[in-house]
């Protein structure tokens, strides 16, 4: 851990929602500031008193770890830079979340790794939710490998970024509510089924589908779990907590099922479980809510960050 009083901290892509977030949270970081925030077409503007700077010009030697939120696609070619100047890095993009050259950074589930890694791919939004509701039962063997898990998300519109979009308008989004790449096609499988094969050996079919929320911020997925055996409500709840006792982001429901006030503006993930009644073979129904823009993404980087360099898991962030 650098012994500075503050550690100097690198944002890549801070005009965006996700960037944005990141910059108003490290704000008020006990242990880190921000010494350079890039931009592209708002490059010269301020943005929470940091003058905004295009990212070929990033002064990346100022930096004791990099932040990126740039877009998939493009964040890759910049975190390669950060690296070459020797910056550890997380990346908030999708850009290394299936690569061998990044730690995937589930806090919760590859915390040791973060703690040694030189780049963390922050998860996805969609992905960071199911996986902390589903690891837990996939790790026991509880879950029917021979039937489909069937995730129904849905998400506020921050979660498609910042760049005018017609079907993201105000007009074209309040009072509806729809599904969207449907078909089991959403770019985020991958990340689902690689991740629980990797941390729990479960290797069954995923069903995921992605629906738009006429909210500013969070997510709420609904997950049908095939069980090999019943579970109830008590010995369903007492695997959660011990699973994850001791975890200050992950908050288990009990006698109740979360919704999107129990997350916003937090760093926590919110889950809660549900015996399914009148089906044949035995099931269980899992509630997690996140706000996308802090689990899912500038929180879950900076409490990766805060592992990384040895300080508080939780500094600058509230869970």
């Amino acid at each position: 851990m650098n012994n500075h009083a503050s550690v100097p901290i690198g944002v890549l892509g801070a005009s965006g929602y996700v960037g944005q977030e990141l910059l108003r949270l490290l704000a008020g970081h006990p242990g880190a500031s921000v010494v350079f925030a890039t931009a592209e077409s708002a490059a010269g503007e301020v943005a929470l008193g940091h003058r905004l700077v295009r990212a070929d010009d990033a002064p990346l030697q100022r930096a004791e770890i990099v932040l990126s939120a740039l877009p998939h696609g493009v964040s890759g070619r910049y975190v390669h830079a950060a690296r070459a100047a020797g910056k550890r890095t997380v990346d908030l993009s999708a850009d290394f979340r299936l690569s061998p050259e990044a730690v995937y950074g589930l806090t919760e589930v590859t915390r040791p790794r973060v703690a040694a890694a030189e780049l963390v791919a922050n998860p996805g939004c969609y992905p960071t939710a199911a996986l902390l509701a589903l690891l837990p039962l996939a790790r026991q063997g509880l879950i029917d490998a021979s039937r489909e898990v069937v995730i129904d998300a849905a998400s506020g519109v921050t979660g498609a970024g910042r760049a005018p979009q017609r079907e993201l308008m105000f007009g074209e989004v309040a009072e509806d509510f729809r599904a969207y790449a449907v078909g089991n096609e959403h770019r985020h499988l991958p990340e689902l089924l690689g991740t629980l094969a990797r941390e729990s050996g479960f290797t069954g079919d995923l069903v995921f589908t992605p629906h738009l929320l006429p909210v500013k911020r969070g997510i709420l997925e609904t997950i049908h779990v095939p069980l090999t055996r019943p579970l109830d409500q008590t010995t369903a709840e007492a695997l959660y907590r011990a699973a994850y006792d001791g975890e200050p982001c992950v908050a288990i429901t009990p006698g109740a099922l979360p919704s999107l006030k129990d997350v916003v503006y937090r760093n926590r993930v919110a889950i809660g479980v549900a015996p399914v009644a009148h089906v044949r073979r035995p099931r269980l129904t899992l509630i997690a809510a996140i706000d996308n823009l802090v689990k899912g993404a500038a929180g879950q980087a900076i409490q990766n960050m805060n592992v990384m360099l040895g300080l508080p898991e939780t500094a600058g962030l509230t869970c």
